[in-house]
């Protein structure tokens, strides 16, 4: 069945029409991809510059993070995060009024400022967690939320069974929270608490998601699992990042999150034409 539209900011999402595109600006030092955009330079300007780039190539939003969560990465402060992303926000939200705006964080501070510095929805790591304040900060703006599946540790009995579960579990506190079903968005959380043979079933098995009945979000670009099967560095995993699009789209997957937006804006909108049959 397929879920009702969700609308996020500026914009409703129609589910099942076509894969959505999201772009990722890395407002980071540290990001694992190399495109950190505070690694130098002017951060603000410069994020304008990348999301314009995005959004003329095809994005259908765009998600803002300002701390890394790659394996090992330096710890920020709330306050350093929220000096990192407010200022992005802002100048994003008035430049580009009609794109959605959405923000990765975990911090319950962070989280507050972005809302209001502009963003639309939030991007949570651990939304499989416990602590339910980003759920009832969701419910309280009236925003949409995504939960993200995640682990300390990368131990399964049964893979999608316990994906399904926790994330189940997740909506489930989500609503009690307050939040409506109707706003809440899971993502698998490839590369999070999970091997590289676990994020190879995660994808061959992408279409068992959606017994959640929610829009399903794919992060897999440019992730250590693409390298570590072609054995190529950061900057070369293009090609495997499409591969994971195509595949993703094919199995219905409402929203992926990715680094080189022109390319799998093309990969996804080739696959959709051959899924549901569009000719243009």
């Amino acid at each position: 069945m397929t879920p009702p539209p969700t609308r996020i900011g500026p914009r409703t999402f129609g589910w099942g029409e076509r894969t959505y595109i999201v772009g990722i600006l890395n407002i980071t030092p540290d990001s694992f991809s190399g495109d950190g955009l505070a690694a130098a330079g002017e951060v603000t300007d410069r994020a304008l510059v990348r999301a314009r780039a995005m959004v003329a190539e095809g994005a259908d939003m765009l998600d803002i993070g300002g701390e890394s969560t790659r394996p090992g990465h330096a710890l920020v402060p709330a306050d350093e995060e929220v000096a990192r992303v407010v200022p992005v926000l802002r100048a994003l939200r008035t430049e580009l009024p009609e794109v959605p705006l959405s923000v990765d964080t975990t911090k319950l501070a962070v989280a507050e400022a972005a809302l209001d510095a502009g963003a639309d929805l939030l991007n949570d790591v651990w939304g499989v967690g416990q602590d339910d304040r980003r759920m009832r900060l969701a419910a309280d703006r009236g925003v949409p939320l995504i939960l993200m599946h995640n682990r300390v540790e990368p131990v399964y009995a049964d893979l999608i069974a316990e994906v399904l579960a926790d994330l189940a579990g997740a909506i489930e506190r989500a609503v009690a929270a307050g939040c409506a079903v109707e706003s809440l968005i899971v993502d698998p959380g490839f590369g999070f608490g999970k091997t590289a043979a676990h994020n190879l079933e995660l994808l061959r098995r992408l279409p068992e998601l959606h017994a959640l009945g929610r829009p399903v979000m794919l992060g897999a670009s440019r992730k250590s699992t693409l390298g570590r099967i072609l054995d190529l560095p950061v900057d070369e995993r293009l090609e495997a990042t499409l591969a994971t699009t195509t595949l993703a789209a094919s199995a219905g997957i409402e929203l992926v999150r990715v680094h080189d937006v022109r390319a799998n804006v093309r990969a996804a909108r080739m696959t959709d034409a051959i899924v549901h049959g569009d000719v243009p």
